[in-house]
């Protein structure tokens, strides 16, 4: 995947040195007013320019009666003009020189095709003149270090926010306003925040990009309703992910895939929901569900401490809260590991009423001596091992004579261990709360919201941490656009290096008994034909069919069943199979999502997949390591490590299949619809696995 190091053209709209306003109102309340006024109130120090044709000041500030008698070229023009004045306002800023545009109006590809239209025609004119555009119908865009505020969001209204590790991204201006505001109200400063709206130039995936390789950037939160590019979305996802700043997203909403007949079971369980869920899984990007806990995620990350371990330490002053604690990690992937015997004893020796295991619970006895529990959370660090832990202290900080002296116990506990996550579900007063966070603690009211945080932290970890072991995939021969039978689309995958039966495609009843001896009894039968895809839904399956009089009969019987209920279909005969050996029964598909390209689909339960829909995706093509984590991700991945009796499966080769599918359904990325290996048999470690069948639908053919 190519890799960019900057977007120049958002350098200017994030850093500009000088600012015109088009249709500046002297109104500070209204929506073409409020840019100058944040302005004016947030310090920025370079040239504002306010466009007003009648008026000679504009708030105080000298105005201009256009943008050409505007004494300097602007690196920025915000439009704060009607839709119908917009066309001329680009046409304006490119002949000034001005490099990028703010557009606020709405009435474009919003309001329909006609508004599509416009707003197509003005993106033409200003990427012929070299000019970026910001929006249409966005709420802008603001740079907090400079005191640059090119919006009129009105969370700016009461506050300004300060500078800090947080980049904010936003398909959605009111949904970005939002966040913002929270951001602020929890203390987390904002060092940019950019509103995308309609994207006719500048999107959310360059928006990533460009954040993804800022210094001043540590953490990113971003909105995203759908994505147009997606080669340039997952590019700046990896981007972030090299450079080691996590992700925090929400995706909302639930696309159409196309109008198209679901042809086959990988069509059918894929979504644009499920594609997402498989890019953020490839990309180590944090999906969010709510505000809360996006903000949450955020504030834990800005501490810039990722464990690498899920282990979780907990100590708590109740029983009652290490189980809660520890029933919330368990759900989120975090393991409460036992605390070592020695660990255990010194903790004993110090408390000798306490429950050591983990989690600790020092009871309220620890409140009586600050030096135990200081001692406490040191041996727990220490000889624990624990790379983050929580601790439950309830309203106690809030307390006048305990606030200080248990605050400053905590912090003699851990401070040899800098390096170290401490979180502490505690209640207390806004004051008492900073003075925690001041000491370095994160800080959350309810426990299992910190473990959400903190399990969030160790998958940032272990996404930095991945290596870059994608194929590089080289395009292949087109195959066509007709459909594919059974046996064309194995040989087809065969040649890639998919494993089959050894199969024979038999013209007559006497070769399918000829076929079926020199096979071995007893074998299965299928119909083969193009134009049948399920061939279960016309009884075009046979099995365990013992010997030669029975094969013979069998294809018969095929055959007039393929007659009577397709009459139409093309038949190339019949296919004539060994029994396969017992193993894991899985499925292996590949949908070409219509942003992302060709989505390789694994689950459990063969022919009751879609009831199981025990599935995940992943974008092809990828390697060994991202197949691994695809088969550790479903729900019945103990099934292949064995159970009641059954020997481990050969998950090793299961893992080769899924990267060698991928690397097929990529080099095949134009022409394939769909492929399904259904079932694929998992065989004892060692053995392998074998595709029973398999379809392949070319993209065309779908006509």
């Amino acid at each position: 995947m190519k890799h960019v190091t900057s977007s120049g053209g958002l350098d200017a709209l994030f850093r500009p040195s000088s600012v015109a306003i088009l249709g500046a109102s002297d109104d500070p309340t209204r929506i073409s007013g409020r840019p100058l006024r944040y302005l004016l109130e947030g310090g920025f120090k370079g040239g504002i320019f306010p466009v007003n044709p009648n008026r000679e000041t504009v708030q105080g500030v000298k105005a201009y009666k256009s943008l050409a008698d505007v004494p300097a070229v602007p690196d920025v023009a915000l439009l704060a003009v009607p839709a119908s004045l917009t066309e001329q306002a680009v046409r304006d800023c490119i002949a000034k020189g001005v490099k990028g545009a703010v557009i606020f109006s709405a009435g474009y590809a919003e309001s329909g095709e006609e508004g599509l239209e416009v707003q197509m025609r003005i993106a033409d004119i200003a990427r012929a003149g070299g000019l970026r555009l910001l929006g249409p119908n966005c709420l802008g865009i603001f740079n907090p270090q400079i005191g640059f505020f090119g919006t009129f969001t009105q969370s700016l209204d009461r506050e300004m926010p300060g500078p800090g590790p947080l980049g904010i991204i936003s398909q959605s201006g009111a949904y970005g306003s939002h966040i913002a505001y929270l951001a602020r109200k929890r203390g987390i400063g904002i060092n940019y925040w950019i509103t995308t709206g309609n994207e006719a130039d500048i999107d959310v995936a360059e928006s990533l990009e460009w954040m993804a390789v800022q210094p001043d950037v540590k953490v990113i939160m971003a909105y995203v309703e759908g994505v147009r590019d997606g080669p340039r979305f997952r590019n700046a996802l990896e981007l972030a992910r090299q450079n080691c700043k996590p992700v925090v997203m929400m995706k909302v909403g639930r696309s159409e895939i196309g109008a198209k007949a679901a042809s086959s079971h990988t069509a059918s369980l894929a979504g644009a929901d499920a594609i997402y869920d498989a890019v953020f899984a490839q990309y180590g990007v944090h999906r969010v569900t709510t505000t809360e806990e996006q903000i949450d995620v955020a504030y834990a990350c800005g501490r810039g401490v990722f464990p690498k371990s899920n282990k979780l330490g907990v100590v708590t002053l109740s029983g009652g809260a290490g189980v809660l604690i520890s029933d919330a990690a368990e759900r989120h992937g975090l393991d409460v590991a036992p605390m070592p015997a020695t660990a255990q004893k010194k903790l004993k020796d110090l408390l000798p009423f306490a429950s050591v295991e983990n989690p600790v619970d020092t009871t309220a006895q620890a409140l009586n001596d600050m030096n135990l529990l200081a001692r406490n959370i040191e041996v727990i660090l220490d000889e624990g091992g624990y790379e983050a832990v929580i601790g439950f202290f309830s309203s106690v900080p809030n307390t006048r004579t305990l606030s200080g002296p248990l605050r400053d116990a905590i912090a003699k506990g851990c401070a040899r261990f800098p390096d170290r996550l401490i979180a502490l579900s505690m209640i207390g007063d806004p004051d008492v709360v900073a003075a925690y966070e001041a000491s370095g603690f994160l800080v959350f009211e309810d426990s299992d919201r910190a473990v959400v945080a903190l399990a969030a932290l160790v998958g940032f970890s272990k996404a930095f941490d991945r290596s870059d072991d994608t194929p590089n995939i080289q395009p292949a021969a087109p195959i066509g656009t007709q459909a594919l039978s059974e046996s064309a689309a194995k040989a087809l995958l065969g040649a890639a290096g998919i494993p089959f039966l050894h199969e024979r495609v038999a013209g007559s009843a006497a070769q399918a008994g000829t076929d079926a001896d020199a096979i071995g009894y007893p074998v299965v039968l299928k119909i083969v034909s193009p134009d049948i895809e399920h061939k279960t839904e016309i009884r075009g399956v046979l099995v365990g069919v013992a010997d030669r009089a029975g094969v013979e009969a069998g294809f018969e019987t095929l055959i007039a069943r393929a007659a009577e209920h397709r009459p139409d279909a093309r038949i190339e005969g019949v296919l004539v199979a060994p029994m396969a050996r017992k193993g894991v029964e899985t499925i292996i598909g590949v949908s070409r999502d219509p942003v992302f390209g060709p989505a390789v689909m694994f689950g459990i339960g063969g022919v009751h997949v879609e009831v199981l829909k025990d599935v995940v995706f992943r974008l092809a093509p990828f390697g060994r390591a991202e197949a691994v984590r695809m088969i550790d991700q479903i729900r019945g991945r103990a099934l292949l490590s064995g159970v009641r009796g059954s020997p481990p499966a050969d998950v090793d080769a299961l893992a080769d299949l899924l990267v060698r599918i991928s690397e097929f359904a990529a080099a095949h990325r134009d022409d394939i619809e769909t492929i399904d290996l259904n079932p694929v048999v998992v065989l004892a470690a060692g053995e392998g696995v074998v595709a029973l069948d398999a379809l392949v639908v070319p993209r065309r053919d779908l006509n």
